[in-house]
């Protein structure tokens, strides 16, 4: 009892510790546009996100029910086998969370938690202890639909912004205004992510809870201590602010402009805030990069590189093995050695963040530099500084060139007829000089 006491306090000190790099990690999805166009100097926006994270955490444990209740079958594990799965899941995820962050890859945490708990499980259980028909209907079908889903309300967002907004008479259109809008919009997103992300690590220590019998498995909803704790720890991790991840995003949408910002953190807010009501764990990163290429695509003259695009998803479609590999090795270890295994996970999982950490310090990223160089995930969107003329300033256009043709032609042929009448003239005059001599 008293080892599955101390494996509880380790899985709980683990689970606060990969919020924190959840925090951290994600900033970037709320206030990378913000900051890039301006609309938020870097310290406010993280100080802004950071407070919404944590409004956020109290706001809703749908999420957290679909983490403790749903994906693993906790009835068809022992709490003494369960609880070295879980540590060895958040091992996983910690270890994919920090070495995307050290690379400034904006990949997602969730995915990264969900693989190092699937690959924990199947070594350390069996496949049978997996839900995958929850993992399909809630984590993976969510992680393809969302996407799209954000990106399409993105696109038509910003075709609203651009048409309430144009101008045809070359005054200026007040788009400036829509930095105002961003705080707003961003604020929103910060929010949303601490509805969802927060409530993740809540459901991994309520099914810790759970399994070392110190909570009933009918209380789906996590204790107040635990969103307390939670909701402080991504907060925290957020005020840290991933700058190098915030560089990658941040400093690629430089040529978005607030109007976009706008329309994308619109979508981002709107899905994650219904996924959250829904129960369904969504990736935050992803959502936020769907909303910011179909913003790129609902304005006029902008092209989408998908070869970044495509090197970007293969990130993403790596998070969830690559952290499932690591988190099944963890638990392999404490299937070989027992609680020895523990130990050693343990002790490599802190090798393993303090080399990372101690690597990051090499060349570090704060605010002061974050936007100093350009990331390759930047390319992704392309937008010309002067667009093409829309339809209707191209009739515009024609109708003016008609005109003008006709005024040329106008004018051409009065001075046609001009000419004409003052030969008339010379010639009348020539013959009436040559009959007057005759007289």
């Amino acid at each position: 009892m008293e080892t599955a006491a101390l494996i509880v306090v380790l899985v709980i000190a683990l689970a606060l510790f990969f919020d924190f790099t959840n925090g951290f990690h994600d900033t970037a999805n709320a206030m990378a546009t913000p900051i890039a166009t301006g609309a938020l100097k870097p310290k406010v926006a993280v100080m802004l996100a950071a407070g919404l994270n944590l409004v956020g955490a109290f706001l809703s444990t749908e999420v957290s029910k679909t983490i403790s209740h749903g994906i693993i079958r906790e009835d068809q594990i022992t709490p003494l086998t369960f609880l070295p799965i879980i540590f060895a899941g958040l091992i996983g995820a910690i270890t994919w969370n920090m070495l995307t962050w050290l690379l400034g890859l904006p990949s997602s945490s969730s995915h990264a938690l969900f693989g190092g708990l699937i690959g924990a499980t199947l070594v350390g259980a069996s496949a049978s202890a997996i839900d995958f028909g929850m993992v399909l209907s809630k984590v993976v079908l969510p992680a393809l639909i969302a996407p799209f889903t954000a990106g399409v309300i993105a696109f038509l967002a910003t075709r609203l912004a651009y048409a309430i907004t144009r101008r045809y008479d070359n005054k200026p259109d007040g788009r400036d205004g829509f930095r105002w809008g961003q705080i707003f919009t961003s604020s929103l997103v910060a929010l949303a992510h601490g509805t969802n992300d927060a409530q993740k690590t809540m459901g991994v220590i309520t099914l810790a809870l759970i399994m070392a019998g110190w909570q009933s498995a009918d209380q789906a909803d996590p204790h107040l201590w635990v969103i307390i704790a939670c909701a402080c720890a991504i907060a925290l991790g957020t005020y840290m602010g991933g700058w190098r991840i915030i560089r990658t995003l941040g400093k690629g949408l430089t040529d978005v402009k607030p109007a976009q910002g706008f329309s994308a953190e619109t979508s981002t807010a709107a899905t994650i805030l219904a996924s959250s009501a829904l129960g369904f764990a969504l990736s935050t990163t992803q959502v936020a990069s769907g909303s910011v290429i179909g913003s790129g695509l609902g304005r006029r003259g902008s092209t989408v590189r998908w070869g970044t695009v495509g090197r970007i998803a293969v990130g993403w479609v790596l998070t969830l093995p690559a952290s499932a590999a690591v988190g099944a090795f963890a638990a392999l270890l404490v299937v070989w050695f027992g609680n020895w295994g523990i130990l050693i996970d343990a002790i490599l999982a802190l090798v393993i963040i303090v080399s990372l950490f101690m690597r990051s310090r090499r060349n570090a990223v704060d605010s002061s530099n974050a936007m100093s160089e350009v990331a390759d995930s930047g390319l992704a969107v392309k937008v010309p500084r002067k667009a093409p003329p829309t339809r209707r300033q191209r009739a515009i256009e024609r109708e003016e060139a008609r005109l003008k043709a006709e005024a040329k032609a106008r004018e051409k042929a009065e001075r046609k007829k001009a000419d004409a009448e003052a030969k008339a003239r010379a010639k009348a005059g020539n013959t009436s000089a040559k009959k007057g001599p005759q007289r």
